[in-house]
Formats: structure tokens, C-alpha cells, sequence
């Protein structure tokens, strides 16, 4: 199994709008793409100086799922949200 862990640093005008239409596809993605067993994902909660805005972890079987995942319907369209509103972005990958 691999897990796939990712921080996003949103810019401060991330849109309000935007940012709940992001955090509703995240929902959606959970046990409709296959190979993805899990995914969680929440804000941070205490905002450290050190701290990401946001954080993803999704648990696939494979890692021809994540290649699956990367390109689903359901993935591709939260790019547009994710992408250009974020200042840094950084993922890992590792075998559980």
C-alpha cells in the first residue's frame, strides 16, 4: 500500500467560493475513484509559523492507482482551484 501526503500553502486571497468548492470535490474523490481506499484531508489547526494551510492523505493499493488518481474526473477539475491559489505545494509518497 502507498500512501500519498500532500501540504498546500494557500496564498491569502484564495477565494472564499473556491476554496469550498475545492474542499467539496476532496469529499467526492473519497470511495469513487478506483484503487483510492482512503482520503483524508482537513485545515491545520494550529497555524504554527512553520505550519501548511492544508493537508491531503489519500491510501492507494498501488502506484498505478495514483496514476489513475492523478488523472481522474473527479481530480482534474480541483487543479484549477489548487494550482493558482496556492504559494507552495509539496506531496510524498511512501509504502506503508
Amino acid at each position: 500500500m502507498i500512501r500519498h501526503a500532500v501540504l498546500f500553502k494557500f496564498k491569502p486571497d484564495f477565494p472564499a467560493g473556491d476554496k469550498a468548492a475545492w474542499v467539496a470535490g476532496l469529499d467526492a474523490m473519497d470511495g469513487n475513484i478506483p484503487g483510492l481506499l482512503k482520503l483524508t484531508h482537513g485545515a491545520d489547526v494550529f497555524q504554527h509559523e512553520r505550519s501548511f494551510d492544508y493537508a491531503i492523505v489519500a491510501d492507494f493499493a498501488s502506484a498505478e492507482d495514483i496514476d489513475v488518481y492523478n488523472t481522474h474526473p473527479l481530480h482534474e477539475p480541483l487543479k484549477k482551484y489548487s494550482f493558482p491559489n496556492s504559494e507552495h505545494i509539496i506531496a510524498v509518497d511512501f509504502h506503508l
